[in-house]
């Protein structure tokens, strides 16, 4: 009986973290490191302006997930107001998220605007980015892309 109980114990604690851990995959555009924008800093997208790889010597985590920065200041920026610097949507493509679709974002198409910034898909065949712009209005495609990603965010890519 006593094996029993303990087997149960066992196994419900192995289900709660795997249902916590697909929740951080669910809401993050991550892959099997958990490292955040393929690496790039989120305080440079912010407070430069520009995408910048950060480097494995200053990094932090936040949420179980993993983000670089370029320099320890930028770090320390980062540790002070984490919600400040988290890319929206996780930083999954913000056009594919106003379309209903979570899409792989490439880190260096992206959109800083009321002080959040926008990741988008690019590839030969699609610059999500331009098709965010050539909308003109981006606080009707943020509106539709929140109410969606509210679904999404709980949703497998």
């Amino acid at each position: 009986m006593k094996n029993l109980i303990n087997t149960t114990i066992a196994l419900f604690a192995l289900v709660v973290s795997t249902t916590a851990f697909s929740q951080d995959k669910m809401a993050n555009n991550l892959d099997n490191s958990n490292i955040a924008l393929q690496g790039y800093s989120p305080v440079s997208y912010l407070d430069i302006g520009i995408a910048q790889r950060g480097v494995k010597e200053y990094k932090s985590e936040y949420e179980k997930v993993i983000y670089y920065f370029t320099s320890a200041e930028q770090k320390k920026t980062f540790d002070k107001n984490p919600t400040k610097y988290i890319p929206q949507y996780g930083g999954f493509c913000a056009f594919g998220v106003y379309a209903g679709a979570k899409f792989r974002s490439d880190p260096n198409k992206f959109i800083v605007k009321d002080g959040k910034y926008f990741l988008y898909l690019y590839n030969l065949e699609l610059d999500a980015q331009q098709l965010w712009l050539a909308e003109k209005n981006h606080k009707k495609l943020v509106s539709i892309a929140d109410k969606n990603w509210e679904k999404l965010s709980k949703t497998h890519n």
